[in-house]
């Protein structure tokens, strides 16, 4: 019998068997409704629910979606004019908001921890004659680590993720402060900050602490430890290491299912890098990478004894040839790369020297002050590169492609890093962009990315982009708008 998913060519033996199971475990759960979900370019789950006698059906013959989805920015204003005559004509087969098919991954299924009977699975959008749509951010990544594969790689990532949890004290939807978007709840804080690792603060913030705790782990997510970070309210999660787009599925649900569960007890949390209040620190999401062997999950990065002749500073002092290829791409496409890293007006504000923030296009030696940082040694199978660019808010299928696509030209290139900066304040070196607008110049102007992502897909996101730029620098109140645009919303 022929259906949607063997039209576009996914439905294998194995997503036979994984249906079978889900649709058992639906049965078996009691559960009443299934969002099936899709991550916008903005990392925001969008969903549709469908009744529990109906998901079987959904994941065979998809569910269709309305395409402005897509075209969607900050604001969720659609940033093409689609019902104008050629207002589309970069992007076929979106014209007049037509239909899109979501197709979901039946192996993907996760109960709701917060809401009961209620269940996730994810998927990707295709068009309605079986063709994928290139614009899936989560399709890009897959792309990219099939180029990675090709050169024999596998990327695992390991993530850091520091975001702000408030107390909700009015989320009252006043019809008469109705806007588009809407305002932001009134909050107060959690903890008062300024005391890192602080055994008070953690304890003060325990409640909503345990939430997150509770809602990770019963999503299935490697969480390792939560920490109280220096800002007012702010925290921080870390995750164990996984695949790629393992962890960048995990980033979504974790981002998106925190945010609801803390909601429902009456708290905001918010991955916005700098919330709309005088004394905060920047959020930063740090992305921890190392290379593996696909035959044998063995690091790449890991080197058994220092490169002969080489100096603590020197990259083949901790990483392998490889590891310094990958290193040195990384740097090479840093200005290109920011874009896909820290995508927010907002997160801009984040570098400033002295902040734990990246100011300049450096590496250094387990230095936290430099883009990025070298952790591991000679031996140390955790030997890793952790970028220090990336702003909670940021996409995670697009920030881990672009480093893919960044570390491969170093690798094809044989690009070599300069040494470890012992100053990363101090310098006077390439500077990283200071703005969203700077940060979309340099990554037009970045060929390599351009055609790793492909034309097509960077011509929409600029467009996207600087939707979302220009009506910040229209604004006249430009806290009110990042309140509205960013906080409530991411």
């Amino acid at each position: 019998m022929s259906h949607f998913a063997a039209q576009c060519g996914v439905h294998t033996a194995q997503r036979q068997v994984d249906l079978v199971h889900t649709a058992r475990l639906i049965e078996a759960s009691g559960a009443e409704l299934v969002r099936f979900t899709w991550c916008d370019l903005h990392g925001v789950l969008r969903s549709k629910t469908l009744v529990a006698s109906a998901a079987v059906d959904g994941m065979l013959g998809g569910v269709g979606m309305v395409s402005t989805v897509v075209l969607k920015d900050t604001s969720d204003r659609t940033a093409f004019k689609v019902f104008e005559p050629g207002g589309a004509a970069d992007l076929p087969g979106f014209e007049g908001a037509s239909n899109l098919m979501l197709l979901v991954d039946p192996a993907s299924y996760r109960p709701l921890p917060w809401a009961p009977k209620t269940a996730w699975l994810q998927g990707e959008l295709w068009f309605p004659d079986g063709r994928p749509v290139a614009l899936d951010t989560r399709r890009i990544l897959q792309q990219a680590l099939q180029r990675l594969a090709a050169a024999g790689y596998g990327l695992n990532c390991g993530l850091e993720v520091e975001l702000h949890i408030y107390r909700i004290e009015d989320d009252t939807l006043d019809p008469e402060q109705a806007a588009w978007p809407g305002p932001a709840p009134r909050v107060s804080m959690i903890h008062p900050g300024y005391q890192l690792l602080g055994e008070a603060c953690v304890d003060r913030a325990d409640a909503p602490l345990r939430i997150v705790q509770q809602t990770a782990q019963a999503l299935g997510l490697p969480l390792r430890s939560l920490e109280v970070e220096f800002g007012p309210s702010q925290v921080e999660a870390v995750f164990d290491v996984t695949d790629a787009l393992t962890a960048a599925d995990n980033m979504v649900c974790f981002r998106n299912g925190v945010k609801q569960a803390l909601q429902r007890a009456g708290y905001h949390a918010t991955f916005m890098c700098r919330p709309p209040f005088p004394n905060i620190m920047s959020s930063g999401w740090h992305l921890h990478q190392s290379l593996v062997v696909l035959d044998d999950g063995r690091n790449v990065f890991m080197r058994d004894a220092p490169a002969a002749g080489s100096k603590p500073l020197d990259a083949q002092y901790t990483l392998s040839a490889v590891g310094e290829h990958y290193l040195a791409g990384l740097l090479e496409h840093a200005r290109g790369s920011a874009v896909f890293c820290t995508p927010t007006v907002n997160g801009y504000g984040r570098f400033q020297a002295n902040a734990l923030a990246p100011q300049s296009v450096l590496w250094g030696c387990d230095n936290r002050g430099a883009m990025l940082r070298v952790i591991g040694g000679s031996g140390d199978k955790a030997t890793r590169i952790e970028n220090r660019l990336g702003e909670p808010a940021a996409n995670p299928y697009l920030y881990m492609a672009s480093q893919i696509h960044a570390g491969l030209d170093g690798i094809a290139r044989q690009l070599t890093a300069p040494p470890a900066t012992e100053s990363p304040y101090a310098v006077t070196g390439q500077k990283l962009p200071t703005s969203l607008g700077e940060a979309l110049d340099a990554m037009v102007a970045d060929d390599v990315l351009g055609q790793a992502f492909s034309p097509e897909f960077i011509h929409y996101l600029v467009q996207i982009k600087r939707s979302e730029l220009a009506r910040f620098e229209a604004a006249q109140d430009k806290t009110e708008f990042q309140r509205r645009e960013y906080f409530s919303r991411i």
